[in-house]
């Protein structure tokens, strides 16, 4: 197996969206990206912390690729909105690439690129492609939201 981590705002709505492609095996919500050591959801959603939202996702590379990964990422949330997704604001809820690896990094930038020059949307992406750091993850009540709750108050649902 192997792991890919993204940030597309509130992390409810991707942790569902994700959950549905052939090959994505688990998924975890969490924080990253930040400068405090085990934060809380409160603590991040104060936009204090340095953290994004985000999802890890444990898939197998020989069903669903990283750059098919990054496809479905881009689909899930509007990459050209800095720091903005749907009715949540904030760093916290920026668009950011989270890569292990320098294969990782190549091909997150590399799809970018591709999209940018398709002219998908109507903005350049502005998503960032950060190294990955240490995943908190989230508490117990916030993994499979929707699932156990039935609908999504942030984002896409």
């Amino acid at each position: 197996m192997a792991t890919a981590i993204f940030g597309a705002g509130c992390f409810w709505g991707v942790e569902a969206f994700f959950e549905k492609f052939e090959g994505v095996t688990a998924t975890r919500v969490g924080y990253t990206g930040g400068f405090v050591e085990n934060p809380t959801y409160e603590q991040v959603k104060s936009g204090e912390t340095g953290h994004a939202e985000a999802i890890k996702i444990e898939y197998d590379p020989t069903i669903i690729t990283y750059s098919e990964l990054i496809n479905i990422f881009f689909e899930s949330h509007d990459p050209t909105s800095r720091n903005k997704q749907g009715i949540d604001v904030g760093h916290q809820y920026r668009s950011v690439i989270f890569y292990e690896g320098a294969s990782q990094k190549y091909i997150a930038e590399e799809k970018i690129n591709e999209w940018d020059e398709k002219g998908i949307f109507k903005r350049p992406i502005v998503t960032e492609v950060i190294e990955a750091s240490t995943f908190y993850e989230a508490e117990e009540y916030h993994q499979k939201y929707f699932q156990k709750n039935g609908s999504v108050a942030c984002g896409i649902g």
